[in-house]
């Protein structure tokens, strides 16, 4: 199933977003193995993206190929796990995180790839910056060494009303088009998962991040009672 899921996801994206961009598909891993990890990358997966530290962690060494993502929220006492070993950070959505991310990769010499993450929608479940604040933001992070600002993260709202989320994605692609236009390092809008992808890919997304589409459903361990 694996297989046939990246072959046909693959397939599917070989024309690009609505704009012709190539579009680079994140497995979203969670929860999955090492083999079905590895499964997924021998069937032309390229990325992968991690949710928890301690995943990214007990993995990191049990499969090959891949770029390593994390694409979960991700607490600061935890960034010096991840230094050095993650190809991309979807999720900077605070200043304090941004920073410690900053720091740690100058103390080591390395330069980091973020995206900014926006919430798109201002929903208090959700981290990240308004909307409103987004290219401010990118402004005031792009010169800050030890990282490189590579485009911007997105979640919008899980509803299928479209008139919800078309102006969300929308808005979304016009900060990143914004930002693109002042910096060369810009090229990433990581915004559609499992349930909204295609439409995503409409309004200008050029990296989706999928798990259950190419996986299938998630099953977690019975909690003791």
């Amino acid at each position: 199933m694996i297989e046939e899921n990246v072959t046909k996801l693959l397939k599917e994206l070989e024309s690009g977003n609505s704009l012709g961009e190539r579009v680079t598909l994140v497995a979203a891993t969670k929860t999955r193995t090492a083999a079905e990890i590895a499964r997924a990358i021998d069937a032309g997966i390229t990325d992968v993206g991690e949710n928890k530290v301690q995943e990214f962690r007990d993995k990191y060494d049990l499969f090959q190929g891949g770029n390593r993502h994390f694409i979960g929220r991700l607490q600061t006492n935890k960034v010096k796990y991840l230094i050095g070993k993650t190809y991309l950070y979807h999720s900077a959505d605070r200043d304090e995180l941004i920073e410690e991310i900053a720091t740690r990769s100058v103390r080591a010499g390395i330069v980091s790839d973020i995206l900014i993450q926006i919430n798109a929608g201002n929903e208090e479940s959700k981290g990240g910056y308004p909307l409103g604040q987004g290219l401010e933001t990118f402004r005031k992070l792009k010169s800050k060494a030890g990282l490189r600002i590579r485009g911007f993260m997105a979640m919008l709202p899980f509803t299928e009303d479209e008139s919800v989320l078309v102006p969300l994605a929308d808005a979304m692609r016009e900060l990143y088009d914004n930002a693109r236009a002042e910096s060369g390092d810009i090229c990433y809008l990581s915004m559609g998962m499992s349930n909204d992808w295609r439409l995503c890919l409409k309004h200008g997304a050029n990296m989706i991040r999928i798990g259950t589409g190419i996986f299938g459903e998630r099953t977690y361990p019975a909690k003791p009672i």
